[in-house]
C-alpha cells in the first residue's frame, strides 16, 4: 500500500514551509534582530507550529477522503 499523492505533496510543502521559516529565524539571528535566547524560542515555536498545522491539515484531508458518516440522499 503506497502513500496517496496528495498526502506526499502536502507533506513536502509543509517541510518546505518549516524550512523556510527556520531560515528566516536563522537570518534574523545572524542580522542581530533576535538574541540567542529569542532565536531558540522561535526555533521551537516554528517547529511545533509547523507540525501542528501539518497534523491538522492531514486530519482534515483524511476525514474528507474516508468520511465516517456517509450522507443519505433523498430523491
Amino acid at each position: 500500500m503506497s502513500i496517496p499523492a496528495p498526502i506526499a505533496t502536502g507533506t513536502f510543502l509543509y517541510l518546505i514551509l518549516g524550512a523556510t521559516l527556520l531560515g528566516f529565524v536563522f537570518a534574523s539571528r545572524l542580522t542581530g534582530r533576535l538574541s540567542k535566547d529569542n532565536a531558540e524560542i522561535a526555533n521551537v515555536v516554528v517547529i511545533i507550529s509547523t507540525i501542528a498545522t501539518w497534523l491538522f491539515w492531514l486530519c482534515a484531508w483524511m476525514h474528507q477522503w474516508h468520511p465516517l458518516i456517509k450522507p443519505i440522499y433523498e430523491e
